[in-house]
C-alpha cells in the first residue's frame, strides 16, 4: 500500500543529494542506506546528523512554510497564487499541504534512522557524550517535526522505528495528547544531553531545547480548552532560563537579523543551515520564491504578488492613523514605496531602456493604479554582487530561523497572562517592552493585555512561518477567538500611495474596490489541515479514531 512509503521515504531521501561545500554539512557516504563502517569516530557521528539541519526540511521551507505559516494565518497575502491558503481553504490536494506533510515525515524518518544507526553501529572510539549528543539532535528534530504535524493535522501516528512499518504498514493515529507528550519527552532528552555551548556554530544546544520546551509547554497549557497552570509555570520557567542563563542576546538592530551574513548570530537558538552550493537540496531556494522582482534577484524573483495583508499593516502603530509608523520591523519585513535598502542592488532603466544599478528604492505604483503590494523584505538579500558572489538563481546561502531569543520574552508574557485578558505583572511588561524598544516603538505602561502580546508576536515574527501556529495554540483553549481573528482579517488587494517620491514621509492605503475576496472563513470544519489525498486514499485506517500511545519507561 502506498501510504507506508510516506513514513519510510525519509530513509531514502538523503541518498539523492551529494556534494556540499560547507564543513558543517559534511555527511556520510550516500551510496548505501547504512554504512556500518562510517559511525566510528565522533566526527563521523556529527557529520551524520548534519543533514537534519537542512535538506530534510527542504520541501517545507521552500514554499509551504510561508504558505501555511503566513498566508493561511493572514499576515501575508498573495493575489493570484496559493489562493486556497490565502482564503483559508487549504485542501487535501493543496500543494502546500502535500509538501509540508511529506517534509515532516522525512524529518521523522531520518531522525529515527540516525538514532538506530548510532545505537547499532557506533564504534568503540566514539565517546558516550557524542553518542548522546547525536541522538539528542535527532530527537530534537523529530520533536520539531511532530510539533508541526500535530498542530497542522491533529492526531497522527507516533513512529519510532520506520523499518518496522515494512512489515506492519497499517499505522494507527495517536491522540493529540499522546503526540504532545512524545514531543515533550524528546525535547527533555535533548535538553539533558546537549551541551550548554554548541559544539559548532549552527548546532543546537541545551538552550535550543529549553527554548522549544518553553514553546511546547505554552502550547500544551491550553490543550483541552482550559489553561493548565503547571504547564504555564513551566513555560515561564524555561523561557526565563533561556533569557537569563543562555548567554544569547537580542541583536540591537532588528533589520540585521535578516541581512547577509546574519547566520548563527547571538539571538539565534535554532536555524536551518543553508549554503551557496551546486547541490539543490542544501541551498536556500525560498528567497527566489518571495523576492518581488528579478531587478533585485538572480534570474528569479517570483514573489511579485506577495505582500503584507491589509490586516497585518493595520497592526503597526500609527501607520493607518498617521500615515507612518516608528516600528522598525515594518521596513525589515515588508516594503512600502520609497523605502531604501542600501544593502541590495536594483536594476533600473531609463526612458531609452538602458539599464543601470542603484541601491534598492521600492517603487511606487502608477498614478492610476488601483492595486499594489507591500512586498516581502524579510529574507530577501539581493544579487550575487551584494553577497560577495555567494548567490545565484534559486541558490542563496542565508539560513532560516526556527527559534529566536525574542520569542522567549513573549512566551514569558503569554504564560503570565494564561487565560486572562490583562496583567500588571512587572516582569511580563518589562519583557514585552524589551521587544518594543528594539523595534523603536513606545513602551507600554502599567498593564499588558492579551491583545498587546498577540500583536507583538504578529509583528515580530511575520514571514517566519509562526503566525499560523499561534492561531492553533489559541484554538486549543479558545476556538471562537481563533475563528474571530481569521474571519475579521482583511486579506484583499489594496494600493499604497506615498505622499512623495523618492523619499516619502507618509503613506495612504486604499482598498481595491473591485476585489471581492477580502475575507476568509474559519470554523471547526477547516481549522486543521486534511491529510493529503495521496495518503488518505491509500490508508483508510488513518480516518479511524486515534488511540493513546503506550510509552516505554
Amino acid at each position: 500500500m502506498k501510504n507506508r512509503f510516506i513514513y519510510i521515504s525519509g530513509l531514502l531521501t538523503l541518498s539523492v543529494f551529494s556534494g556540499c561545500e560547507k564543513e558543517f554539512l559534511e555527511r556520510p557516504p550516500q551510496d548505501t542506506l547504512v554504512d556500518a563502517n562510517f559511525f566510528k569516530t565522533d566526527a563521523q557521528l556529527l557529520a551524520a546528523s548534519a543533514p537534519l539541519y537542512s535538506v530534510v526540511w527542504k520541501d517545507y521551507v521552500d514554499k509551504a512554510s510561508w504558505a501555511l505559516g503566513d498566508l493561511r494565518a493572514g499576515t501575508t497575502m498573495r493575489a493570484w497564487g496559493y489562493r486556497d491558503d490565502v482564503l483559508f481553504n487549504t485542501t487535501e490536494v493543496s500543494t502546500s499541504n502535500s509538501e509540508a506533510y511529506r517534509a515532516f515525515w522525512i524529518v521523522v524518518g531520518q531522525a529515527n534512522t540516525l538514532i538506530q544507526n548510532v545505537e547499532r553501529y557506533a564504534g568503540p572510539e566514539v565517546s558516550e557524550d557524542i553518542k548522546k549528543h547525536v541522538i539528542a539532535e535527532a530527537r530534537f528534530m523529530r520533536a520539531t517535526a511532530y510539533s508541526f504535524l500535530v498542530m497542522n493535522y491533529g492526531a497522527v501516528p507516533i513512529i519510532e522505528n520506520n523499518i518496522a512499518l515494512l512489515n506492519d504498514p497499517e499505522v494507527k493515529r495517536n491522540t493529540v495528547e499522546s503526540v504532545w507528550e512524545f514531543i515533550t519527552r524528546d525535547y527533555v532528552y535533548a535538553a539533558e544531553n546537549l551541551p550548554a555551548n554548541a559544539v559548532a556554530a549552527g548546532r543546537v544546544s541545551q538552550w535550543s531545547a529549553e527554548g522549544m520546551l518553553a514553546r511546547t509547554y505554552l502550547t500544551r497549557a491550553g490543550l483541552g480548552g482550559s489553561m493548565n497552570q503547571e504547564y504555564l509555570d513551566l513555560a515561564k520557567q524555561y523561557a526565563e532560563r533561556v533569557i537569563t542563563m543562555s548567554g544569547h542576546t537580542l541583536l540591537p538592530d532588528y533589520a540585521d537579523l535578516f541581512r547577509y551574513p546574519y547566520d548563527n548570530n547571538a539571538e539565534s537558538l535554532f536555524e536551518q543551515q543553508w549554503v551557496f552550493t551546486t547541490n539543490y537540496g542544501y541551498r536556500n531556494t525560498m528567497v527566489s520564491q518571495i523576492t518581488y522582482s528579478n531587478d533585485i534577484a538572480n534570474g528569479d524573483g517570483w514573489g511579485g504578488d506577495l505582500g503584507a495583508s491589509w490586516w497585518q499593516l493595520s497592526l503597526y502603530d500609527g501607520l493607518f492613523e498617521d500615515g507612518f509608523t516608528n516600528d522598525e520591523r515594518l521596513k525589515a519585513t515588508y516594503m512600502l514605496p520609497g523605502f531604501h535598502y542600501p544593502e541590495i542592488s536594483q536594476t533600473v532603466r531609463d526612458a531609452e531602456g538602458n539599464a543601470s544599478e542603484q541601491e534598492l528604492v521600492f517603487p511606487a505604483p502608477g498614478a492610476d493604479a488601483d492595486n499594489s503590494f507591500a512586498s516581502i523584505k524579510k529574507y530577501v538579500v539581493g544579487k550575487a554582487d551584494d553577497l560577495g558572489g555567494q548567490a545565484g538563481q534559486q541558490n542563496y546561502p542565508t539560513d532560516t530561523y526556527m527559534l529566536r531569543l525574542a520569542e522567549m520574552y513573549l512566551i514569558y508574557a503569554d504564560a503570565v497572562l494564561g487565560s486572562s485578558e490583562s496583567t500588571n505583572d512587572a516582569k511580563a511588561l518589562e519583557y514585552v517592552n524589551v521587544i518594543r524598544s528594539r523595534a523603536g516603538v513606545a513602551p507600554l505602561e502599567e498593564s499588558l493585555t492579551w491583545q498587546d502580546v498577540f500583536e507583538e508576536r504578529m509583528k515580530e515574527f511575520a514571514m517566519e512561518g509562526l503566525a499560523w501556529y499561534d492561531l492553533v495554540r489559541i484554538h486549543y483553549y479558545n476556538p471562537q477567538r481563533a475563528y474571530d481573528i481569521v474571519n475579521s482579517q482583511d486579506r484583499g488587494l489594496f494600493v499604497v500611495h506615498p505622499n512623495r517620491m523618492p523619499n516619502p514621509t507618509s503613506w495612504e492605503f486604499e482598498k481595491t474596490s473591485w476585489f471581492t475576496e477580502r475575507t476568509a472563513t474559519a470554523n471547526s470544519g477547516n481549522f486543521l489541515l486534511p491529510i493529503p489525498a495521496s495518503e488518505s486514499s491509500q490508508a483508510p485506517w488513518l480516518r479511524d479514531e486515534p488511540v493513546a500511545y503506550e510509552f516505554g519507561e
